[in-house]
Formats: C-alpha cells, structure tokens, sequence
C-alpha cells in the first residue's frame, strides 16, 4: 500500500528523556536524517547550556537547523516552520525520511498546523510587564492573564514567565485573548504522512536525577564561562529569547550578582523540571502518539519494530541494517 503523501517521523519527548541518542542509532539503522525541533539549538555560540550534540555525533548524525541563528536576533516558530518545512523537502527530494527530533512543542504544532496571525513583539509593552514582574511577581501578572484570557491562563503555569508575558502582550496588542486567535487559525498544509514517538519517563524520580546530573556536567564542562563571554560581547540582553534559556537565564543572573552560586544551581535545577513538567503534560495532550518507555532498556528494538510496520504501510522497504 502506498500514499500521496510521503512519510516524516516526529520523535518527541522532555529534556533529558534520551531522544538524541535514540535518534542517532535510528539514523544508523534507516534512511532518516535529523532536523532539530529546538529552540535553544538553533543558536550558536550556546553549545553547553543547550547540550548540543558534540563533533563526533555530529559526524554520524548531521542535524538541521542548529547554529543557523546569532543569539542577539530572535528566532520565531514562524521561521522554523518554513526553514524546516525546506528542510524536509530536500531530504524526501533525495528519497531519505525527515526524522524531527526535539522539546520545543510550539515548533511541532507550527510545522503541522499552521500558526495563528497573532499581532509581533512588541518591545516597550514587554519591558513594561518585566518591570510589573519585578515589583509585583509573575503570579500576579497570571491573574492578570487569568481575568482577561482564563483559557490561556489555564494552559499557562504561573511559574512559566515567557509564556505568561507573550499571552498578555498578544491581548494588548490585538484586542483579544490570545486563545481567540488561536480558534481563528487556519489549518496549515503539511503534506507529510506523519509517524509520532514519544519518549516518555515514566520515572519521575530518575528524571530528576538526569537533569540534575546532567546540569551539573554542564557547569563542570564550562557554561559559566560560556555565558560569561555571551555577556561580554556587549550586545546581548538578559530579556533576549535565547538569554531567557533555561541554564542561561539563572547563569546570566549569577553573573550580575543577583544570584549566588548555590541559587543559582538550584534554581537551574528547578526550572528545568519544571520544563520537563510542561513539556509531560502538552504530551499527555497530543494525539496519535507511540509512547516509547525511555527508561525502557529495549527502547531502540520497540522504536525499530514501529518503524518497520510503520514503513511497510507506506510501501517502503525499511532498509535497516542491524
């Protein structure tokens, strides 16, 4: 059987759910090539921070779209959706599948649905609320969301500050809520026949060792110096998209001297489960998904048994190679 569509596989989860190295063993075994879905990987000068893939993988498994963006000029969902909507014609042009590999949610659902034409940022109304932030808190700035777009205030954790200010800047600027322009959006086209994994923890105690683990090997690795010379070329800010990565933004602040060292580790640490957290529940709302257990020690014989039935119902051999 085959469809008028071509195949592409989403290869989801949270931070520190193992997905890069899944991807890089399923780039080995099929004719797949990776396009990041992240939004602190198409940064450059931001590897450690963001746990880039290194050289060495790299040489195995090239990845689209990191290091496509300088730090100082922000880089919208809009953008990524015709960068790796290209992206993905190129590689099924030369009879490879695109396999989308990341966290960034919003980057998914601007792939294969469209955005909403939501009004830009708008600096001056952005500095107005983080000075708000900052003398009254951002869970007052959440009830304030919550009086005039309960809808996106229920979406929206009161510990999530960029999502928060984005949602009352788009009512500001457009007169509505920001969940009204969403219901106004128009369905995207997206010629792909689409294959979604996700890699799920399902134990929330390891999770927190990796990511806790994991950011400590960051901040031996360097990020502190990483974020020290970002500082020192004078043109970026600590309200910037790729300042406000979590690492970056409780680095950033140590480095002025708001925080101490200790804080600064563990509200590092914090945020970053917190991310995890989101990240869990926007999954546990997306449908059409193959949950794949990451802790799940055949994780990588499950994946290729999908792939396989997978590739045959779109008329393709699976070519792997174990």
């Amino acid at each position: 059987m085959t469809t008028a569509h071509p195949p592409a596989i989403f290869l989801m989860g949270p931070t520190a759910s193992g997905k890069t190295t899944l991807a890089v063993e399923l780039v080995k075994r099929y004719p797949v090539e990776i396009i990041s879905v992240d939004s602190a990987l198409v940064y450059r000068d931001m590897t450690i921070g963001t746990a880039k893939p290194d050289a060495a993988v790299l040489a195995v498994a090239p990845h689209r779209l990191i290091d496509i963006r300088d730090p100082s000029v922000p880089y919208s969902a809009a953008e990524f959706r015709d960068d790796a909507m290209l992206a993905m014609a190129e590689i099924t042009g030369r009879g490879q599948i695109p396999l989308l590999v990341g966290g960034t949610f919003l980057y998914f659902r601007a792939l294969q649905s469209g955005l909403s034409d939501m009004p830009a940022a708008d600096p001056k109304i952005r500095a107005r609320l983080e000075a708000t932030a900052k003398r009254d808190g951002w869970e007052a700035l959440h009830a304030r969301l919550a009086a005039v777009d309960p809808d996106s205030a229920a979406r929206i954790q009161a510990t999530d500050p960029q999502r928060i200010q984005r949602a009352l800047e788009v009512y500001e600027l457009g007169g509505q809520p920001m969940s009204a322009f969403h219901a106004q959006q128009a369905p995207a086209d997206f010629p792909y026949r689409v294959l979604k994994l996700a890699l799920i923890p399902e134990n929330r105690a390891l999770l927190h060792e990796r990511i806790e683990g994991r950011f400590h090997q960051m901040l031996t690795a360097g990020l502190p110096e990483e974020v020290r010379k970002l500082r020192n070329r004078g043109d970026l800010s600590a309200e910037l998209p790729a300042m406000r990565a979590v690492g970056y933004r409780q680095v950033w602040r140590y480095l002025s001297g708001q925080l101490t060292y200790e804080q600064m580790v563990e509200q590092a640490i914090v945020a970053t489960r917190q991310y995890a957290k989101r990240q869990m529940t926007w999954l546990r709302g997306e449908s059409g998904l193959q949950r794949l257990v990451a802790e799940d020690g055949c994780v990588l014989d499950h994946t290729c048994r999908i792939l396989d039935d997978w590739l045959a119902g779109n008329g393709q051999e699976s070519k792997i190679s174990m």
